[in-house]
């Protein structure tokens, strides 16, 4: 049996297993294209709406509508709506597409506290200024219901990394002396239960992927889904040894096509991860960066991973 088969959907992260940057992560179209089940591209990227996401996915190759991508801005108008009743007034911060997946969602996206809206959704966006930043704050302090798109404290660039989103978000806190009610990208769940509901599938039948420990894998975590950790992004073999519980995948793989090996060709790297985790439970796992990796682990580490391990 394939990977893919144990599954009835997956939820794929997007920079660094899709794509980088701008190209295609290798083998990743070709997997993802042949997987045969219903994929959700989930991103905390609050910035673009999905037609630009799902142009950039179909000009690698990838044959998927617009509706196949799920972003933190569409997760945090899903997560107000269980909150606040449609067609209020909320206070958008960040990019076009947090006030585009407001609209979606039946609300009225507005830039100013003198709207007096009910909630702020506060996303990342290149052009936030610090009267945005001051109009959430003002926003927050008379009562208004915050949410965060996502928290993620960096933005990978091509010149470093930039102040992301939860950066921002900090800042507002340092003003409102507290962090946000709701926050809707991953590790929180709002985003994976979105997809899940959009797929019409059970969690526990979705597979997640994703490269980043602390937020892919910890998201998948949270909400109830297996997960696939793979190599082609930030994350390595001896982060994923040295993972916290809640960051611990399901499975391992170098790359997407593991989407489409036998389980059985899978399950050494998954069963001595387990082994090593044990072990360190138990304290005994000692220093992974100075002792030598179970054959099945160290097969992982080659020429065509992307992560050093940072």
């Amino acid at each position: 049996m394939r990977l893919v088969d144990r599954y009835d959907a997956i939820v794929c992260d997007l920079d660094g297993v899709v794509y980088r940057g701008d190209p295609a992560v290798p083998h990743a179209v070709e997997a993802l294209s042949a997987a045969g089940i219903p994929v959700q591209y989930a991103t905390n990227n609050a910035s673009r709406p999905p037609a630009a996401v799902g142009e950039h996915l179909r000009r690698l190759g990838l044959d998927v509508e617009d509706s196949a991508v799920a972003t933190s801005s569409q997760a945090a108008a899903w997560l107000l709506t269980q909150h606040v009743a449609q067609g209020a007034t909320v206070l958008a911060v960040g990019g076009p597409g947090v006030a585009e997946a407001l609209r979606e969602r039946g609300y009225v996206p507005v830039s100013s506290v003198d709207d007096d809206p009910v909630a702020v959704v506060q996303g990342y966006g290149q052009g936030v200024t610090a009267d945005d930043l001051a109009q959430a704050a003002y926003a927050v302090q008379r009562g208004a219901l915050w949410l965060a798109t996502n928290t993620d404290h960096t933005l990978p660039t091509a010149s470093g990394y930039a102040p992301g989103n939860g950066a921002l978000v900090l800042a507002v806190g340092a003003a409102v002396g507290r962090g946000p009610d709701l926050v809707a990208g991953k590790p929180d769940e709002p985003l994976y239960l979105m997809c899940a509901e959009r797929l019409g599938v059970e969690p526990s039948r979705v597979l997640a992927i994703g490269d980043r420990l602390e937020t892919d894998i910890e998201g998948a975590h949270h909400a109830g889904m297996d997960s696939l950790l793979v190599l082609t992004g930030v994350h390595g073999v001896d982060d994923a040894l040295a993972a916290p519980p809640e960051e611990r995948p399901t499975w391992v793989a170098r790359d997407l096509r593991a989407l489409l090996d036998d389980v059985e060709v899978l399950e050494p790297a998954r069963d001595a991860l387990r082994e090593e985790w044990d072990a360190l439970d138990e304290g005994a796992g000692g220093d992974h960066q100075h002792r030598e990796l179970p054959r099945a682990l160290s097969d992982l580490t080659g020429e065509e991973t992307a992560s050093e391990g940072h």
